[in-house]
């Protein structure tokens, strides 16, 4: 039903009939100008956006009403987190831009990397990610299937965050908009370095939309 309304909510601005961005759970429009929740449906693994009224029916614990998830706004930088080389190749991630989240239901850890294509997954082997939690305290607790850590190695960067899912969607969208030839093009990781200092700032960076959730999806 989310998907059906996004996807109608999407021809109606494509056309000009309705520039109203809307809670994808019960249709009330959304406070313009300001930022809003997120909600996940781990059985569909859904993101949606959830006007203040219907995000406060939702917590961050797994059972919610609905089935659904509040995503936590908090972002943390994990200073001196460092994933050496031969823990990130035993993760099977065959770029340097890549989210972790952990299921709710199977504890299992799945590796997410933006492409062009959209957002690709695997599975992550569960030695290996139990090498990766040694780098940082704070990471066998807080990576749910909400928060994720977010991993930039790419040219010269070395970042490493705790950060909401709908974070991890955003950068997908930025890397699917601007991607150029094969390996991106300096316009796309210019924005991806620019999207991490947002993150430093103490305001919220610009909100997840549903056309970020179509440019992220493959």
């Amino acid at each position: 039903m989310n998907g059906l309304r996004r996807v109608a909510r999407q021809a109606a601005r494509a056309d000009g009939r309705d520039a109203v961005e809307r809670c994808d759970l019960c249709a009330q429009p959304l406070p313009p100008g300001h930022p809003h929740r997120h909600v996940l449906q781990p059985a569909t693994g859904t993101v949606s956006c959830a006007c203040p009224a219907c995000a406060v029916l939702f917590d961050h614990d797994a059972g919610a009403a609905g089935g659904h998830r509040l995503l936590p706004r908090e972002r943390r930088r994990l200073d001196g987190c460092r994933i050496d080389d031969a823990a990130w190749a035993g993760l099977g991630v065959p770029v340097s831009l890549a989210f972790f989240t952990r299921s709710g239901g199977s504890g299992e850890v799945t590796a997410a990397y933006p492409s062009p294509l959209g957002v690709l997954r695997a599975p992550v082997p569960p030695d290996s990610w139990r090498d990766v939690e040694t780098c940082h305290p704070d990471l066998p607790e807080h990576v749910t299937d909400v928060r994720a850590l977010l991993v930039d190695r790419g040219h010269g960067a070395s970042e490493h965050w705790l950060v909401p899912l709908d974070d991890c969607y955003r950068l997908a969208a930025v890397v699917r908009a601007h991607w150029k030839g094969l390996d991106g093009g300096p316009e796309v990781w210019q924005r991806v370095e620019d999207f991490f200092r947002a993150l430093a700032d103490p305001t919220d960076p610009t909100p997840f939309s549903p056309q970020e959730a179509s440019w992220a999806s493959p």
